[in-house]
């Protein structure tokens, strides 16, 4: 039988596909139709800005707060350090705290885009585990948090089975990475009233355990919630790209390749992704998902123009989008384009336009962009580009050029100084 919430987070999160595993659905709904719930999410430092994989939970915890609850997006300034093992093949880098810390910098902004911080009863808050982690005493954390747990139960988590069925290294201070997790949801139980951790489905072995050391060391109930694995409609997991991630800050992203992405998803992946990743209400995005034809475009302009505003404000949506249509239906040049600015003493004699298709971002390699050019795939201002021994010198580039891959993905070459 389907379980109808009776409070607006849960009834949210559950008709937008938010929703996989719950520790006590039933519960966790009384106490959310009753009271202010406190609830937190827990995210790695290891890159300089998350990506849209992570948007998944911050748009959880955007619907907690919009519904009435507090959340917390703790940093991960003392688990980084560690290193969480989960849904990894192989034994994470050991990162410098210089760079940990700022990494952490860097991703703050992203938050406060989605989420309203201050001192109110629903406002959130942003600590970082370093502040407890870095005081743990070694020994007396063994004895007053290890003695809660098993090897036996630590060795079930799929986490861990995974990588030593396949043979692969678990070193012992990634293995430590569960106690440290679960005594993070403690933490923050004691000093914010934290009773709801969530995450990916990946983390439901920690979220389980955490609630479990607080009912073990606190008596008291703690709940768990995770979000199903967001997969596109090719299979593949959200938040890659051709090229890699698609990153939400806009020094490693420009907000037109922000918007581009999502202008360019599938059709069948439009419903799905309107309702997980906008605040427009579910029925219209249902509408909208369900549109054939040349009318799906336009359901995929309004999803760019939707998470683009989130994530980069109005201004940056709608430019993105006029850059757009002035590319694709006007075959201009447009103003947003990611640009590649050349010098004259780059330049010299001349640039291969080889050199110039991967310093833009169109290929990775040479023998990329060699075999994007022998099988017509690249386009110097919207003319097919055959010649992959083309030189191009200071001359030819005193006004500005585009060049594409595909009918997607186009970049500016300009001449600078």
């Amino acid at each position: 039988m389907t379980y109808h919430p009776k409070s607006e987070f849960l009834h949210q999160i559950m008709s937008r596909g938010f929703l996989a595993d719950c520790t006590d659905l039933q519960e966790l709904d009384n106490r959310l139709h009753r009271e202010v719930v406190t609830a937190y999410i827990g995210y790695d430092l290891t890159a300089s800005s998350l990506h849209i994989g992570n948007l998944v939970q911050i748009l959880l915890l955007r619907w907690l707060q919009k519904t009435g609850h507090r959340p917390i997006t703790l940093m991960g300034g003392g688990t980084t350090k560690v290193g969480d093992p989960s849904g990894k093949d192989e034994m994470r880098k050991i990162i410098s705290v210089d760079q940990i810390n700022a990494n952490a910098q860097s991703i703050r902004t992203v938050f406060a885009r989605y989420i309203a911080y201050g001192d109110g009863p629903t406002d959130a808050l942003m600590p970082n585990n370093a502040d407890w982690l870095d005081q743990l005493k070694y020994v007396e954390f063994l004895r007053d948090i290890g003695r809660h747990f098993t090897v036996n139960r630590l060795l079930s988590f799929e986490s861990v089975k995974s990588r030593l069925d396949r043979e692969q290294a678990l070193s012992f201070i990634e293995f430590n990475y569960m106690l440290l997790q679960s005594y993070d949801y403690l933490e923050l139980y004691r000093r914010h009233g934290a009773i709801l951790q969530m995450g990916g489905s990946d983390q439901w072995g920690n979220i389980v355990s955490g609630a479990d050391l607080i009912r073990r060391v606190e008596g008291a109930a703690a709940f768990g919630l995770t979000t199903p694995l967001v997969t596109r409609s090719d299979g593949k997991k959200m938040g890659k790209s051709v090229d890699g991630a698609v990153w939400l800050n806009e020094d490693m992203m420009s907000p037109y390749e922000f918007w581009q992405w999502w202008r360019n998803i599938d059709d069948a992946d439009v419903g799905k992704f309107l309702k997980m990743f906008t605040d427009l209400p579910v029925d219209e995005c249902n509408r909208l998902g369900a549109l054939g034809g040349a009318e799906i475009n336009e359901a995929k302009v309004r999803l760019a123009n939707e998470i683009t505003t989130l994530n980069h404000g109005a201004d940056a949506a709608q430019a993105a989008e006029a850059t757009s249509r002035e590319v694709f239906e006007k075959g201009g040049i447009g103003d947003d384009l990611p640009t590649l600015s050349l010098t004259p003493g780059e330049i010299g004699d001349g640039i291969s336009v080889v050199q110039l298709i991967v310093r833009a971002g169109l290929a990775k390699s040479g023998k990329e962009a060699k075999r994007l050019i022998s099988e017509n795939g690249a386009r110097l201002d919207d003319a097919p580009l055959t010649d992959a021994g083309l030189m191009l010198d200071a001359a030819a580039l005193s006004s500005p050029i585009k060049l594409s891959a595909g009918k997607k993905r186009h970049a500016l070459v300009t001449l600078s100084g």
